[in-house]
């Protein structure tokens, strides 16, 4: 009701009802303050640095041009007659160390170029690229929500990484099926958008003057005029990703408290896996190809500052999972569930859509649903692998239902030249599908696994 209806921000809302909750509930007055710092220090201990270093990751890919590199390659390699499932499959690599908003963006003109070239409306391509990269937004690390959530629950990045990769696949390609299907009617871009379009490839087009001057406040163009090639640039998004896998496989095949499963638990450390990523981008990005020491850390600084409200309402919803769990009210919760009858992986979803729909942010839906369900999660019983489901589940639900209220609705209806009643028809739509039906398939999952049974 405070996002909703007062715009009041996020974070703030968050503490305020937190302290209001913790006070309501009968918590000790000296022990308000405490819980909150709890609440923030816990959640934000591992978030913050995960995030951060996705950030600059991210970050240094867009500015040396990696994402249309990538992009460039999956057309090659798929040919011009399937540009669309060529840019969809590099979006489905680049969306995962970049922000959905920025990673939609940086696509956007090699969007346009290829809408033109093709003599197509650019939504035929940009609605299954926007549809994937949310998808990976929502479930997959170290994108803030998830990682947030992770730090809520307790659950393993590594197998939530794993769950969230695997079940994104099917979605990406129902995703592509479904938008192509959307877009079987012509849409009338709005005026302003159909003009920028026409004036694209003339280098007057607002598109291509926000390419050129990437989206941070510092000079971040490249020194050189190469852009790196799509192997380092897959290379350094693969890599975090498979050291994160081999800390979590060898927690599970290699003798419990011996040297290789020690070593394996450090390399495949979310913290260490992203830092290697990062040092090499360091280099590999940066000096490498020209760019100075300095200008190299000030494109990484440069990534810092717009995760921060991201970090701080990441850490607020820590602060709301604490009170509740402290004040009972997440037990009481847990045993209103198991009374219901529904699973705890229905209501991670069903929660986390209700919260998507009613405030916009995917990131706060499901951080306030971890802190809902983190007492059902740590008084079931569940394994490390149906943990990261639940949580799997709750990204779903956030991805769904993008409409008026989402920044992310705005930002693609405004460069694919929707209108609002066309992004309904179109964006809502698709998002809603692909979130229903990546709760299919991890439901379907944790049917099979048992998750029933627990």
């Amino acid at each position: 009701m405070a996002v909703i209806k007062f715009k009041i921000p996020a974070f703030l809302a968050l503490l305020v009802v937190s302290v209001a909750v913790a006070l309501v509930a009968g918590i000790p007055l000296p022990d308000v303050i405490k819980t909150v710092t709890e609440g923030m220090g816990g959640t934000l201990g591992s978030v913050a640095i995960l995030v951060g270093l996705g950030a600059m990751l991210g970050k240094m890919i867009e500015i040396s041009g990696g994402a249309q590199s990538l992009a460039g390659k999956f057309t090659q390699l798929l040919g011009p007659r399937r540009v669309i499932a060529a840019l969809t499959s590099a979006a489905f690599l680049l969306a995962i160390p970049v922000f959905f908003d920025v990673g939609f963006i940086i696509l956007i003109p090699i969007i346009y170029g290829f809408a033109k070239a093709a003599g197509v409306n650019p939504v035929k391509i940009g609605l299954p690229v926007g549809g994937i990269m949310l998808a990976i937004h929502v479930v997959v690390p170290p994108h803030p929500g998830v990682v947030g959530g992770a730090g809520i629950l307790g659950a393993d990045i590594g197998w939530t990484t794993i769950i969230g990769l695997a079940l994104c696949i099917p979605v990406g390609v129902l995703g592509y099926f479904v938008a192509r299907r959307l877009n079987r009617r012509d849409f009338t871009m709005l005026p302003s958008t159909a003009e920028q379009f026409r004036l694209f490839g003339t280098g007057t087009s607002q598109v291509e003057q926000e390419a050129a001057q990437g989206t941070s406040s510092v000079a971040v163009k490249s020194e050189v005029k190469t852009a790196p090639s799509p192997a380092m640039i897959i290379t350094l998004i693969v890599l975090p990703i498979l050291m994160i896998m081999v800390g979590t496989v060898g927690a599970v095949i290699l003798p419990k408290d011996s040297f290789p499963a020690q070593l394996a638990a450090f390399v495949g450390a979310p913290l260490i896996a992203l830092l290697t990523a990062l040092g090499l981008a360091y280099y590999f990005l940066g000096i490498r190809r020209g760019w100075s020491s300095q200008h190299t850390g000030e494109v990484m600084d440069s990534a810092l500052a717009p995760t921060a409200i991201v970090i701080l309402v990441t850490g607020a919803g820590g602060v709301f999972g604490k009170v509740l769990t402290v004040s009972g009210i997440g037990k009481a919760l847990a045993e209103g569930l198991q009374t219901a009858g529904l699973p705890v992986v229905v209501m991670a979803f069903v929660l986390a859509a209700i919260l998507r729909a009613s405030q916009g942010s995917a990131t706060v839906a499901i951080i306030t649903t971890s802190g809902l369900l983190a007492a059902s999660v740590a008084d079931g019983g569940f394994s490390p692998f149906q943990t990261a489901l639940i949580l799997v589940a709750m990204g779903f639900g956030a991805l769904g239902l993008s409409h008026v209220n989402d920044s992310g609705f705005w930002i693609v209806t405004r460069f694919l030249g929707l209108s609002v009643a066309d992004g309904l028809k179109t964006w809502t739509v698709l998002t809603t599908v692909l979130g229903l039906a990546g709760f299919a398939l991890t439901f379907l999952v944790w049917i099979l696994t048992g998750g029933l049974a627990v």
